[in-house]
């Protein structure tokens, strides 16, 4: 069988902070995360806002230091690496970031923004060389290469998120992020988006780790998918069987709120509650295997 590309074990990050009259705050973004991924695969990872999907892609990505718990990326174990020593492995692990409007340097043109990654690590030869490379990723993305010279300002929220993917596959990686990338965009935009990931992939045989709150959109791009609540994965497997058969009832209660493009359906549908502020898990919770891949986060007694 084909090795993980990236294995991630029991990643743990804590924020403290001071509040009110002194008081500490404590806050367990990610709390013993772990999951594969496999090359060429795209795994899921969907959440409510703040159940630490994002902590965790910036995690991976080295862009924040975990309190405990390993990233293995190819074999090498990357929390155990100095800044220096990580930087060959920059190459092969990028991210989109979620905001298109935030991810670009507004007082630099986008060619020598998606060119910069080709300079800091002495890439592609000549100033001519690089040029030519990059108009390559703007055609790759569905840019006009003219629009080369022109500042972030000039273009729309897609093709500022399309900037921003040429980016990341300036040095080819392997893996890449894609850190709730179709967020900010209007519905077809977003369908152009998911897309491109879908063309870039079969292209260069991308892993891809796909964080995202539309989980249409997750069934339609993921092989797998991993359901996330403060900071833990409750549910995880092939996608199919995680939406078809989803047990943890934060899971139901995620799918139950998809909207379905049928008024008669969805005006008998009934939504599933679930009070994720009062939901504790159980002391000795862990994911346990239901049946090919499924893994569901449950107590022994469960």
């Amino acid at each position: 069988m084909t090795a993980p590309l990236l294995v991630v074990q029991d990643l743990c990050r804590t924020y403290r902070s001071r509040g009110w009259m002194g008081r500490g705050f404590v806050t367990r973004a990610v709390d013993g995360v772990s999951f594969q991924v496999m090359p060429g695969e795209t795994l899921g990872l969907v959440g409510e806002s703040g159940s630490g999907k994002s902590t965790t892609g910036r995690l991976v990505m080295g862009l924040e230091e975990p309190d405990a718990g390993r990233v293995v990326f190819a074999g090498t174990d990357l929390t155990a690496l100095s800044p220096a020593a990580r930087k060959p492995f920059r190459r092969r692990m990028q991210i989109v970031f979620q905001d298109p409007y935030a991810a670009l340097n507004p007082r630099m043109r986008v060619g020598d923004f998606v060119e910069e990654p080709l300079v800091v690590h002495g890439l592609g030869g000549g100033a001519a060389q690089r040029r030519e490379e990059v108009a390559g990723l703007f055609r790759t993305v569905g840019l006009d290469p003219a629009f080369m010279r022109r500042f972030p300002h000039e273009f729309s929220g897609g093709q500022r998120q399309r900037i921003g993917i040429a980016r990341a596959i300036a040095l080819q990686p392997e893996f890449l992020v894609a850190d709730e990338p179709i967020t900010a965009l209007d519905v077809s935009i977003q369908a152009q988006i998911v897309n491109l990931f879908q063309d870039l992939q079969e292209r260069m045989g991308l892993a891809l780790l796909f964080i995202a709150h539309d989980l249409s959109m997750v069934r339609y791009l993921c092989n797998r998918v991993a359901v996330m609540l403060k900071g833990r994965i409750v549910e995880a497997g092939p996608t199919e069987a995680v939406f078809n058969d989803a047990r943890h009832p934060y899971t139901r209660a995620l799918l139950s709120a998809v909207p379905i493009p049928d008024p008669l359906r969805e005006r008998g549908r009934r939504r599933i509650v679930f009070d994720a502020g009062g939901y504790a898990f159980p002391p000795d919770a862990a994911l346990r295997e239901v049946g090919g891949g499924h893994l569901v986060l449950q107590g022994a007694s469960t």
